[in-house]
């Protein structure tokens, strides 16, 4: 059964709405308003296709593209591919196109920072409607956002930011199904709670693994941890925060091209005697890297840079600094033989 949209309505992967006569399946599980209508919210709806034949309605949906053989025979498992083996991957998510979009954005512009673009493009991407399917994402949800606390520019900037990323982890994660790992580590976009096999664990909680997951927020590319137990699937750190992001990336790779090396104190990389694992960046472009910290008698992954004194990790709504001097942290390192005299462990590549 086909119900008409309405809003103050929650809506879930499977959904499908009719609204001025036409059919719209679900994109992004989202709660409705009513500014949210599916002809406007091309991050949240997709218009569904229809044929007509002696007046009668058909519905269709385009095929799943299967993923294509590459010869490629890692000695470990990646998973499913989209669509099977129940995991969730919404393959049109970073693909948005606003109804009234005209203006085109090439590859090479998509690295570039807003505030790097002219003037007279930065014109030619609000009117011409390249901003409106970003604007859209941010509409719904997708991260925390306060509206208040920026001003127009700074939300173009974030706007622009986003779908940059949302486009680019949507690439990568379609090239990574379609011909098979090409790097030891490789970040794939997920939604939800449904976390991909393969995913690199990067701590425990209660006996279950926490992955590994970055998103952008706030101009920056951040580090935090994905778990089917975490109420969106995803949080990151920020800003003494812990952040929760029902769109991220997850890292999957082969368990035997990485390590996790001690360390303690600021992060020094030519201390650190390996080569980490770069998850994400600061807006400044500040590198950030994976960390691993114990936590409230449990592990949790995190971030460190070379700037920060310390690793955090996000937990219980905040940003946890890790240190050894942490006498519930002392205890279980004790118990684990994991961490003793050293803060935190550094994903790194063997």
């Amino acid at each position: 059964m086909v119900y008409q949209w309405e809003p103050e309505t929650q809506y879930n992967f499977g959904d499908v709405v009719v609204y001025e006569g036409h059919q719209y399946k679900i994109v992004q599980p989202h709660r409705s308003q009513s500014d949210w209508a599916p002809p406007v919210t091309p991050a949240l709806w997709e218009r569904v296709h229809e044929e007509y034949h002696g007046g009668e309605q058909h519905q269709y949906q385009q095929p799943v593209q299967q993923p294509q053989q590459s010869g490629y025979n890692p000695g470990y498992s990646y998973g499913a591919p989209p669509g099977q083996g129940g995991y969730q991957y919404q393959n049109n998510v970073g693909d948005e196109k606003h109804p009234d979009q005209t203006v085109d954005i090439h590859h090479e512009e998509r690295g570039k920072n807003w505030y790097d673009l002219t003037d007279e493009r930065k014109k030619q991407l609000e009117i011409g409607g390249g901003l409106l399917a970003g604007a859209a994402v941010i509409g719904a949800g997708y991260f925390a956002y306060h509206e208040h606390e920026k001003n127009e520019e700074k939300k173009k900037a974030y706007t622009w930011g986003l779908q940059n990323w949302l486009k680019e982890a949507k690439d990568r994660t379609d090239a990574f199904y379609q011909h098979g790992p090409r790097a030891p580590t490789t970040w794939v976009l997920v939604q939800g709670r449904n976390i991909p096999q393969g995913a690199i664990p990067g701590g425990e909680e209660n006996g279950q693994p926490i992955y590994i997951s970055r998103a952008y927020h706030d101009g920056g590319l951040q580090v935090g941890k994905a778990s089917p137990n975490l109420k969106e699937g995803g949080v990151i750190g920020y800003g003494h925060k812990e952040i929760n992001v029902p769109t991220y990336e997850v890292l999957l790779g082969d368990p035997r091209a990485v390590r996790w090396v001690n360390f303690r104190g600021r992060l020094d990389l030519q201390e650190l005697g390996a080569r980490p694992v770069e998850a994400g960046r600061e807006a400044n472009g500040t590198p950030l890297y994976i960390a691993q910290g114990h936590h409230n008698n449990s592990i949790h992954p995190g971030k460190i840079s070379e700037k920060l004194n310390s690793a955090f990790v996000p937990y219980g709504g905040t940003e946890k600094e890790i240190k050894a001097s942490d006498p519930s942290n002392q205890l279980i390192m004790i118990t684990n033989k994991l961490l003793l005299s050293q803060d935190y462990r550094v994903l790194c590549f063997n």
